[in-house]
């Protein structure tokens, strides 16, 4: 098993409700199928309990913390939460992460830029602020952030992206900063994805058949089809093994080719 004996913080590993997985909920199972300890945070504790049925019932071994993320003191008891329980912490995944209620310049309001960039990234800095003395002790560690394709292309709303694009100079940041102590930052890059998140909210907003979403966004992708969040969760695996000892401060595109598309 490539992640025997590991232990990891998976933030962000429940999900909304939907006929199909979430990011966060399938790198929780992906992690448990090949051996690592999981402690699972949610905002919501009944999202993540859901999660860890899951995994136990894969055969793994895990528990539940809820959290919110975008209070600092509540990232410090992540961490500690995970030393008290398991006495390392050798995974960080960050999964956080929305879109809703974003918008363009002109029109985004000074509550909603607050609250999307603390989710889509000041989260991921206080995770990060207090998980990272652990390693440094132990002189090994893998940070993993969840990013966006929209990072790099063009979306409709100011504060996603620029959150996102936050999070991939971070990533690169914490690869350089962390580098001495043997500890690996990388950050993936899902394009459009086919997680509750991604099609539920938008089909409810817009009074449609979910179907009727997923079409139009299988049609902007090259490879015909948007991925699933199994495919977040491979990349996670591999990402998070000793296969990618030597990987780090990279940004992974899982998008089906569609950041081919720009020109």
């Amino acid at each position: 098993m490539r992640l025997k004996d590991k232990v990891a913080i998976i933030v962000g590993a429940g999900q909304q409700p939907g006929d199909t997985i979430g990011n966060g909920r399938a790198v929780a199972i992906r992690f448990a199928q090949e051996g690592a300890t999981c402690l699972l945070v949610d905002v919501n504790g009944d999202w993540a309990n859901e999660t860890l049925e899951l995994v136990e019932a894969e055969g793994g071994r895990g528990s539940v913390l809820a959290a919110d993320i975008t209070d600092e003191a509540q990232c410090k008891v992540i961490a500690d939460t995970c030393v008290e329980r398991y006495g390392r912490i050798d995974i960080l995944h960050n999964n956080v992460g929305r879109s809703k209620g974003d918008a363009p310049t002109t029109d985004i309001g000074e509550a909603m830029w607050d609250e999307l960039m603390a989710m889509n990234f000041k989260g991921m800095v206080f995770t990060c602020k207090h998980v990272l003395p652990v390693m440094r002790e132990q002189k090994s560690g893998n940070i993993i952030n969840v990013s966006s394709v929209l990072s790099l292309a063009v979306g409709l709303g100011v504060a996603y992206k620029t959150g996102k694009g936050a999070v991939n100079t971070f990533t690169q940041h914490m690869a350089i900063e962390n580098a001495p102590w043997g500890i690996r930052a990388n950050a993936i890059l899902p394009g459009l994805m086919d997680t509750p998140m991604a099609i539920v909210r938008r089909a409810q907003e817009r009074g449609v058949d979910p179907d009727v979403v997923r079409r139009e966004r299988d049609a902007q992708v090259p490879l015909g089809k948007m991925g699933t969040a199994w495919d977040v969760a491979h990349a996670a695996v591999y990402l998070a093994s000793d296969e990618a000892s030597y990987v780090s401060g990279v940004l992974l595109p899982v998008d089906g080719a569609f950041l081919c598309k720009i020109v």
